[in-house]
């Protein structure tokens, strides 16, 4: 046992590494419920530019969703193990603070270099479901949706559609509408300069996911390196318990 004037001694320096850890669990646990948060937003918001790619690619709502439930847990077990002053709890606490930090590094390193990857594959997936359009194809809701939500027309303007089949037999689609539009000018190109929204949709789609992606990875490195902080109070809280044999009340 340490000599009593030891143990005052180390008694504040334990309570002031408990407040702080207790204090950035809470914050991590926020962390985490904003992670649910861009999820839950992601896959409501988002689905339809995801679902252009691949079918597959609309699982990435559900890695932040289930990211977002276990750091949420990690963050109450990080209090509860703080309050506990167990040394092999706070030591299990910031193995998987570790974990999360080299997660979130490897994601926001993934989705910076793949950026370009992933809009390449946009430009074609998106062109062909333009050249592919038609009302019986699921593909089509996904393109009338764009093109309403972003008030765009084609893939670089509203011409496209004069390559397309489903132009031949009834012109452009009334999603690219900007009020209404009459049959006879939905087959017309000049006439239809004036009723349709005239920019394209790959722009506008690929600007936005590149923001999201921006915002995305920017996450990931803020909170990645805020682990460091977590896992550097975890360790020293688990140190200073051990080797001084305190004891929480």
């Amino acid at each position: 046992m340490s000599p009593p004037s030891r143990r005052l001694q180390t008694k504040p320096v334990i309570t002031c590494l408990k407040t702080f850890l207790i204090s950035y669990s809470l914050i991590f646990w926020f962390t985490g419920v904003i992670l649910l948060a861009v999820g839950v937003w992601g896959k409501v918001s988002l689905e339809a530019y995801f679902s252009l790619v691949s079918d597959d690619s609309t699982n990435a709502p559900y890695v932040l969703i289930g990211t977002g439930a276990i750091i949420v847990i990690f963050g109450l077990f990080g209090c509860f193990a703080t309050c506990r002053g167990s040394p092999w709890m706070l030591k299990l606490y910031a193995m998987f603070l570790t974990l999360v930090f080299l997660a979130e590094l490897v994601a926001g390193v993934s989705g910076f270099i793949f950026r370009h990857e992933i809009k390449a594959k946009i430009s074609v997936a998106y062109r062909s479901a333009v050249l592919s359009y038609n009302q019986t194809s699921s593909k089509h809701e996904v393109v009338d949706n764009l093109q309403r939500k972003l008030h765009c027309c084609g893939f670089k303007d509203y011409t496209d559609w004069n390559e397309t089949e489903y132009f031949k037999e009834k012109g452009i689609p009334l999603s690219c509408c900007i009020d209404k539009c009459s049959p006879e000018s939905l087959k017309d190109l000049d006439k239809a300069k004036m009723e349709v929204f005239n920019m394209g949709c790959f722009a506008l789609v690929t600007d936005m996911m590149e923001g999201n992606l921006g915002v995305v990875a920017g996450v990931s490195f803020g909170i990645a390196f805020f682990q460091l902080v977590g896992i550097f109070l975890a360790c020293c809280l688990s140190r200073y318990i051990t080797n001084n044999q305190y004891e929480m009340v």
